[in-house]
C-alpha cells in the first residue's frame, strides 16, 4: 500500500425506525466473540464497535475468506440511527461509509426508514437493506446463525409463500422511493441493485451475509477512501458534547483520519471561531458494554483511525456535535482553524428575511432540516443548533404573520423558562419532534388550518353580492327607516349593507330583516322578508317592484371575482355578474 499508508476500518452506520431491531442486530454481531468466549476480539469504542475480520470470518464460518478482505473489519456506530448519520459529517459528505437500514419485515416502511432513505440518497451513502424479524413469521422454523438461503430452504412452501409476499411489499416499497432492490443473492451489480437482506437479529439468521456484503461492498467502493495516514492529523467529527462525573465537559469523537495522542493540541469547530485546546486525557470504555450506559473509563494514552474516543480537555462547551476536530501543531495551527472554520461556514444555511425559526440537535441536522425545508418552499429566517430558550419565544412572539411565529424543534428540549413565556406569549407556536419530515408535515397542516380560518374569516367579512325586488303591496313603512316586503332574487342580504339601484346610485342602508316576526341576520335567495331601509322613502327613490343590489365595494368585488369565484354558490356568481356588469357600464376596468 506504500508509505504510512493504512487501509482504516470502515465505518458502518446502522439505520431505521424505532423498535424496528437497530440494537438487536448490533447485539447478534457484538455478542458472537462474547458467547465463544473471546471478548477481547471485539474492541468496544465511544459510540462505536469494532469487530475484527476475524471475528467476521468466523462468524460466516469459511476461514479461506480472511485472504479475500483487506479492509481490518468494520467499526459499527451504535449511537441512535438517523441521528447519528446527520450528526456525523465530513468532507462535505456523511462520515459513515456504509449503511445499514432495518427494516421489520412484519411492519414494513415506517417514517424514520422513509428519513433513513432520504439521507442516504442525499450522501450518496452505499447502503444495504436488512429486512428484520423473520423468525416471526408464523410458523417460521428457527435455525441459530444460519445464512438466509439455508434457513430458507428448510421453512415449510407455506411459510415460504407468506415471507416472499411479505419481502416484496418491502422491495415495492422501495421502489416508490426510487431505488432498483432485490434479495441480496439475485443481484449482481450491488451498484445498480440494492440489496435486501432477510435477517432475525434475534436468532443471528441472515446475520452472515450480512457482515459478507458490507465487506465486499468495503472492498469494492471504498478502498481509496480508507487509506489513512498513521503519522499525519487527527481529523474527526464530534459525536457529543456532555458533562461526565469527576471529568467535567467532555466530547465523544469519531475519528476516521490519523493519529491522536494525549497533549496533542486539537481545534474544535463551533458557532463563530473554532475551539483550540489541548488533550487532557483519551478515555475509552472499560469493558464491552453498551455504551450509553457505560460510566467506567480507562485511560489510553494514544488512538488510531478508525475510532471512537472521548476526549476531556479545557474549554471545549461551546464544542458543536457535528462539528470537525482536527489536531494542530503550532505551525499548521492558522492553516488548521481555517479549514474548520470553513467547513462550519459551508453548512449552507441561506435565512430569508421573513419565515419560521428551526433549531436542531447537532449541525448536521439542522442543515437536513433546512434542506427538507428549503425543498418544500418554506422560508427559514433564523436557524440555530441548541434548545428552544426563552429569546427564541421573545423573538417569535414580534412576528405578526401567525404562520412564521413558528418554531420547529428537531430532537431537542425546550427550555423552563422558555415555557413559561410560552403561556403569555400565545401566539407563538412550537413543534417538536425527532423526525424531520413529521415536522414538516405538521407544519404544513398548521398553515393550511391558518389558510382557511383566514379564508373563512374574510369570506365572513366580505359583502357578498345580493339582489332583491320590493314586492308590490307590501310597502309598510315609507321613510326613517323604510319598512317594505322583499323577494330575494339571488345571493344574499345581510344586516348593515348598503344597497343601490340597476344605474349604480346607491340609495340607503338595511337596518334590519324579519322572517315571520323574528328578527334575522341575512336573507337567502328565494326567501321573502320584511326589510327595514333606512335612508331612501318609498315612491321618491325607489319604488313598489324596483330590483335592488347589495353594494359591494370595489376591494371586495376583486376578492371575489378573481379569488373566490369558485367557493360561491351559482345564484351569487350570476349575481355578482349582473353587478359588475352594471359597474363596468361606464367604468370597464372597474374592480379589475
Amino acid at each position: 500500500m506504500g508509505g504510512n499508508k493504512n487501509l482504516r476500518t470502515p465505518i458502518v452506520c446502522v439505520m431505521g425506525h424505532v423498535d424496528h431491531g437497530k440494537t438487536t442486530l448490533l447485539d447478534q454481531i457484538r455478542g458472537t466473540a462474547i458467547v465463544k468466549g473471546e471478548a477481547g476480539a471485539i474492541t468496544q469504542h465511544i459510540g462505536a464497535t469494532e469487530v475484527p475480520i476475524h471475528v467476521i470470518v468466523e462468524k460466516c464460518g469459511d476461514k479461506r475468506l480472511a485472504d479475500k478482505f483487506i479492509v481490518p473489519g468494520l467499526l459499527f456506530i451504535d449511537t441512535p440511527g438517523h441521528h447519528a448519520f446527520t450528526t456525523l459529517r465530513s468532507r462535505g459528505g456523511a462520515l459513515a461509509d456504509l449503511a445499514i437500514i432495518v427494516v421489520d419485515i412484519n411492519e414494513g416502511f415506517k417514517p424514520q426508514t422513509i428519513e433513513s432513505l432520504n439521507i442516504l440518497k442525499r450522501f450518496k451513502t452505499p447502503f444495504i437493506v436488512a429486512t428484520n424479524k423473520v423468525d416471526r413469521i408464523q410458523g417460521w422454523k428457527v435455525h441459530k446463525g444460519e445464512c438466509f438461503l439455508s434457513t430458507y430452504k428448510k421453512q415449510t412452501p407455506e411459510v415460504q409463500a407468506m415471507f416472499e409476499q411479505k419481502f416484496y411489499d418491502i422491495i415495492g416499497r422501495l421502489y416508490e422511493q426510487g431505488f432498483s432492490a432485490d434479495r441480496f443473492d439475485r443481484v449482481t451489480d450491488f451498484q445498480k441493485t440494492l440489496g435486501v437482506v432477510p435477517i432475525s437479529g434475534l436468532t443471528g439468521e441472515g446475520i452472515p451475509d450480512v457482515l459478507m456484503i458490507l465487506l465486499g461492498l468495503a472492498q469494492r467502493f471504498l478502498e481509496s477512501s480508507l487509506r489513512y495516514d498513521v503519522n499525519g492529523p487527527c481529523v474527526g467529527t464530534v459525536l457529543e458534547v456532555k458533562e461526565e462525573k469527576g471529568l467535567g465537559t467532555t466530547i465523544d469523537v469519531i475519528l476516521y483520519d490519523g493519529a491522536l495522542q494525549k497533549g496533542d493540541m486539537i481545534v474544535i469547530g463551533r458557532l463563530g471561531e473554532p475551539i483550540v485546546t489541548k488533550v487532557r486525557a483519551l478515555l475509552k470504555p472499560r469493558e464491552l458494554t453498551e455504551i450509553r450506559y457505560e460510566n467506567k473509563f480507562k485511560p489510553i494514552q494514544k488512538v488510531t483511525a478508525a475510532a471512537g474516543v472521548k476526549i476531556s480537555a479545557p474549554d471545549i462547551e461551546d464544542a458543536l456535535a457535528g462539528a470537525p476536530i482536527i489536531s494542530a501543531t503550532p505551525e499548521t495551527l492558522d492553516d488548521v482553524m481555517a479549514k474548520v472554520k470553513s467547513e462550519i461556514d459551508d453548512v449552507q444555511i441561506q435565512t430569508d428575511s421573513d419565515g419560521v425559526m428551526i433549531k436542531a440537535d447537532t449541525l448536521g441536522s439542522l442543515e437536513a432540516m433546512v434542506h427538507e425545508f428549503k425543498k418544500a418552499g418554506i422560508m427559514i429566517q433564523k436557524a440555530e443548533v441548541g434548545d428552544v430558550t426563552k429569546r427564541d419565544v421573545m423573538e417569535a412572539s414580534t412576528i405578526n404573520d401567525p404562520t412564521c411565529s413558528v418554531i420547529l424543534a428537531f430532537n431537542i428540549k425546550v427550555n423552563p423558562d422558555a415555557l413559561e413565556l410560552l403561556d403569555c406569549a400565545s401566539s407563538v407556536r412550537i413543534f417538536e419532534n425527532d423526525v424531520i419530515y413529521r415536522l414538516l408535515d405538521d407544519y404544513q397542516d398548521f398553515v393550511k388550518k391558518q389558510d382557511e380560518e383566514l379564508d373563512k374569516l374574510r369570506s365572513d367579512t366580505l359583502i357578498k353580492p345580493g339582489q332583491f325586488k320590493i314586492l308590490p303591496g307590501c310597502v309598510f313603512r315609507q321613510s326613517k327607516p323604510a319598512v317594505v316586503g322583499v323577494r330575494i332574487l339571488g345571493g344574499v342580504v345581510k344586516n348593515n349593507t348598503d344597497v343601490m339601484l340597476p344605474d349604480g346610485t346607491v340609495v340607503g342602508t338595511v337596518k334590519g330583516l324579519e322572517l315571520s316576526g323574528k328578527k334575522i341576520p341575512k336573507a337567502t335567495a328565494g326567501m321573502e322578508v320584511a326589510m327595514a331601509i333606512d335612508g331612501v322613502t318609498i315612491g321618491r327613490q325607489v319604488k313598489e317592484e324596483d330590483v335592488l343590489y347589495v353594494h359591494i365595494p370595489e376591494s371586495d368585488s376583486r376578492v371575489l371575482e378573481f379569488e373566490i369565484f369558485e367557493t360561491l354558490t351559482p345564484d351569487e356568481r350570476e349575481t355578482l355578474e349582473k353587478y359588475l356588469a352594471i359597474r363596468r357600464k361606464n367604468k370597464p376596468f372597474w374592480g379589475k
